[in-house]
């Protein structure tokens, strides 16, 4: 049984609405990103799904989900949102808008309203691991919540990496 991790602003969210999760702890690796916690959590990288804080060409934020284990097409991603361009935030800029730790930022409940995406076959998976809002903790989720509670728009933007 995984101990129980104390509460973040992505699980308080989550609660408030009603979503059943799983919580899954585990030794956060600095640089060690999706395939580190797949592995130590023993689930397929493929299903845990990272949460990337970008900007448009007007700086605007915005938020992508994409599967661990693929990288976005900035350039599809932009094309489909209808933007010129899109590109990464710095660490700093997408912990400003997000309120989260890089490596701890979740989709849930971030400080700055952001339009959400997610890669569209994350949404045919029965299950999703996703940040909860703290390095080194995922949570369990539908994949159905991010567009119930997230209104995230289904786009086609993976680079199989």
């Amino acid at each position: 049984m995984a101990k129980h991790v104390s509460e973040t602003p992505a699980t308080q969210f989550l609660k408030r609405n009603g979503v059943a999760y799983g919580e899954h702890p585990y030794d956060y690796v600095e640089h060690g990103g999706t395939a580190e916690s797949a592995r130590q959590l023993g689930v397929d990288e493929h299903a845990v799904v990272k949460t990337l804080v970008m900007q448009d060409d007007a700086r605007k934020p915005l938020v992508v989900l994409m599967h661990g284990d693929r990288t976005v097409s900035t350039r599809n991603l932009a094309r489909q949102t209808g933007r010129r361009s899109v590109e990464p935030c710095a660490p700093d800029v997408a912990q400003r808008h997000s309120g989260y730790l890089v490596g701890g930022t979740s989709p849930f409940a971030t400080r700055k309203a952001m339009p959400v995406y997610v890669e569209a076959s994350v949404l045919g998976l029965p299950t999703i691991w996703i940040n909860g809002g703290r390095r080194g903790f995922l949570v369990s989720i539908e994949p159905r919540v991010l567009v119930d509670l997230l209104g995230a728009q289904p786009v086609h933007c993976a680079l199989a990496d």
